[in-house]
């Protein structure tokens, strides 16, 4: 009973009008140890060394992440056929970058150059929250 006591943080007086604790009986209701995994190096050990390494299938990804076919205006910019959209964002954004095309005064709005202005459908000047918005019909569904 002192052992229980100091399991439940209490006195023995309290717990001992208490039946004394019973051990489970059915296998099904007794709690799984929990399994242990095998270091690192063992688990690699334990494979077997015939199995030749599986070439990984491509990941083509999903929604924003898979590659589209894009119009031959953004094709001509980026080189190539198809892109998924976020390498598409981030090909523009370096693009951007490189020539210095960001307003000086207002880092927020792209002042474009010949190449921009046929993706922006021929606009001067774009905010740089419209650009995902315009580059839509550049992407073939």
């Amino acid at each position: 009973m002192a052992a229980a006591a100091s399991v439940f943080r209490c006195s023995p007086a309290l717990l001992a009008g208490l039946p004394p604790p019973r051990v489970l009986a059915q296998p099904s209701l007794a709690v799984a140890a929990p399994r242990r995994r095998l270091p690192l190096l063992l688990r690699a050990a334990a494979k077997p060394a015939s199995a030749a390494p599986e070439e990984k299938a491509e990941h083509r990804g999903r929604g924003i992440t898979r590659p589209k076919p894009i119009s031959p205006a953004l094709q001509e910019l980026l080189g190539v056929p198809e892109i998924p959209r976020t390498q598409a964002l981030k090909q523009i954004w370096a693009y951007i970058k490189q020539h210095k095309l960001q307003d000086p005064e207002n880092k927020k709005i792209i002042v474009c150059d010949e190449k921009l202005k046929q993706l922006f459908g021929g606009r001067e000047r774009v905010g740089f929250l419209e650009i995902s918005g315009l580059l839509n019909p550049h992407f073939i569904k």
